[in-house]
């Protein structure tokens, strides 16, 4: 892959501007690329360091703005250190050395109590205070802000002059990264804005958590007297707490350790905790240190799974064939919606298919007009949930809609998208990211199907700002009150965006999950939009989309600032990419 990109680079560069212009060069290029199977564009670790040392010295000025530029909000910090057996909880205690201006007393939790030597040194510095176990610690409700670390982690010298200058009303935390034995940073934790499905399946913040006490001093001590790690504690706070506020600074403060024991230890608590509260069936997937969660569905309520298609006979037989022998989710309608079939074997077989007892066969006699198509499919179906799913999607895992329903009907939950593989089994989508390309695209786009992606965001279930609608879940309450899909903007591209960021905005999240897996075999039916007029309403599409929401492409929440928005692969931004924004936002 290197060497035809190397080729491609000799090329003069007005003979590439002039090939990108042309739609079909592009789309053959960009087809022939993913047909490869070569490259998915994450880069080696070497290319990886270089780039973060790139983000270090970017977020070291960063950093000297903050500290001149804002005047500290609190004064004092109370330390608490979840200690493991045989962790280094000296290291911890060092980095604290240079910070004891900003610390009021140490707390260290530890369930080896007998393990835990203090030396003098720290004695010297700060109040201590040693407990067997979190419930034994009496939450004092004078503490302002307290921040919990794991033993071994270490704290940056400036974690507390950036803290002191950003207003946490609730709970707070911050990127990491892990200190190598050179004293090196690497393998940057570059974290999202809450993410609270990521946190469940994942725990992906589980030290450097700053914590406002007087917010939520009754659910803390609920929290402390039912968990002993961090992770699980921040499980239990947000939800007991539902109205917690949740900041998160995208800076690397923290240098993290890891412990498989520890993790396993947090999974196990939050399983514990999902189970007794909301009925959930959770799975420990050991080698990924992944949790499953199988939210439980209390009614089976009926879902509408719409398929729009023009003939295609082969592709629907394949989709709804699937559905129907794989599908262990029973309560289901399929609503086939032929718009303008003209192949008398397709119509003879989608004739064949409205005798079903579980589809209806519904005629669009208008121009193809995608939004409009499953508006009018949503007003003559009967399900408490829609489902939107393209002609060329096909079942691969059993209980897909199972764990899509269960994620669908929880009350915090808006649009549920699929984990889709291309026919040769590579990531079609997982999730959908504003800002890819100036729009949005699709995140780890053509990583192999088992890969676990950034921050293990391929193989666990989280929530983005928005997902595909070529296998979407809603409430019908939730379709109806945005209108449904722009049938009048948005024809073709970019509908399922702005619908999933307009449910968005009536106060729930999006979700990917990971555990329902299903072939997409795209564009098989439409061809690829390679036409002048094709282009021509792409394009009027997309600026539509940049029109209506440019804060969200502006800042995906779901994407953390630092990673790259010119690929779909979550790697470091290079200082070109940062340059060309500081310019973009300097004319702005």
């Amino acid at each position: 892959m290197m060497t035809i990109k190397f080729g491609i680079g000799l090329i003069p560069k007005s003979v590439r501007e002039l090939a990108k212009r042309s739609p079909a060069l592009t789309s053959f290029y960009s087809h022939s690329l993913q047909k490869s199977g070569l490259f998915y564009g994450f880069p080696n670790k070497k290319k990886l360091q270089e780039l973060y040392s790139q983000t270090l010295s970017y977020q070291a000025a960063r950093i000297n703005e903050i500290v001149s530029n804002r005047a500290p909000i609190y004064r004092h910090y109370h330390l608490v250190v979840r200690a493991h057996k045989r962790s280094n909880l000296d290291a911890t205690l060092d980095s604290l050395l240079i910070h004891c201006r900003h610390i009021s007393g140490v707390t260290i939790i530890s369930n080896v109590n007998s393990d835990i030597v203090i030396k003098d040194d720290y004695c010297a510095a700060f109040e201590i205070n040693v407990f067997n176990a979190f419930k034994d610690w009496d939450v004092d409700i004078d503490l302002d802000q307290v921040v919990f670390v794991n033993s071994g982690d270490t704290l940056h010298p400036h974690f507390f002059d950036v803290c002191c200058r950003e207003i946490n009303d609730g709970l707070l935390y911050v990127d990491s990264d892990f200190l190598n034995d050179n004293r090196v940073r690497e393998d940057a934790r570059l974290f999202p804005d809450w993410n609270p499905a990521l946190q469940l399946s994942s725990h992906y913040i589980s030290t450097g958590v700053v914590l406002n006490v007087k917010a939520c001093h009754n659910e803390l001590k609920l929290a402390i007297n039912r968990v002993s790690t961090i992770a699980s504690l921040v499980n239990v706070l947000v939800n007991e707490a539902t109205a917690l506020a949740v900041k998160h600074i995208p800076l690397s403060l923290i240098h993290y350790t890891n412990s498989k024991t520890r993790i396993a230890d947090e999974l196990k608590e939050t399983s514990g905790y999902l189970n007794e509260k909301f009925g959930a069936v959770c799975k420990i997937n050991k080698e990924t240190q992944i949790l499953k969660i199988q939210w439980p569905i209390k009614k089976q309520p009926l879902v509408s799974l719409i398929i729009p298609t023009k003939n295609g006979k082969e592709l629907v037989k394949a989709c709804i064939e699937s559905i129907l022998e794989k599908t262990t989710y029973k309560n289901f309608e399929i609503i086939l919606v032929d718009n303008n079939s003209d192949e008398p074997e397709s119509l003879a077989y989608f004739s064949k298919l409205g005798q079903h007892p579980k589809i209806t066969l519904l005629k669009y006699p208008h121009p193809f007009n995608y939004s409009a198509i499953n508006n009018f499919a949503v007003s003559h179906c009967n399900g408490e949930v829609v489902g939107l799913v393209n002609n060329d999607i096909e079942v691969i895992s059993p209980t897909w809609l199972d764990y899509m329903v269960g994620h669908v009907m929880r009350d915090d939950i808006g649009c549920v998208g699929a984990k889709l593989l291309y026919s040769d089994g590579r990531v079609q989508h997982a999730g959908v990211v504003m800002g890819y390309g100036g729009g949005a695209g699709h995140a780890h786009k053509y990583f192999p199907r088992y890969h676990p992606g950034y921050l293990n965001r391929l193989i666990a279930s989280n929530n983005f700002s928005a997902v595909t609608a070529a296998c979407l879940l809603v409430k019908r309450t939730h379709y109806e009150a945005v209108k449904g899909l722009n049938e009048k903007d948005l024809t073709v591209a970019f509908n399922d965006v702005d619908f999933c960021l307009k449910v968005l905005e009536l106060g729930v999240r999006n979700l990917y999950c990971a555990e329902a897996e299903l072939y997409h075999h795209e564009s098989v039916s439409r061809g690829l939009d390679v036409s002048k007029e094709k282009m021509a309403r792409f394009n009027s599409e997309l600026a539509y989309l940049k029109a209506h929401w440019g804060h969200v492409i502006a800042h995906d929440p779901a994407y953390n600032p630092n990673l790259t928005l010119r690929h779909e692969n979550f790697a470091i931004k290079d200082e070109k990419e940062r340059l060309k924004e500081a310019n973009s936002k300097t004319k702005i």
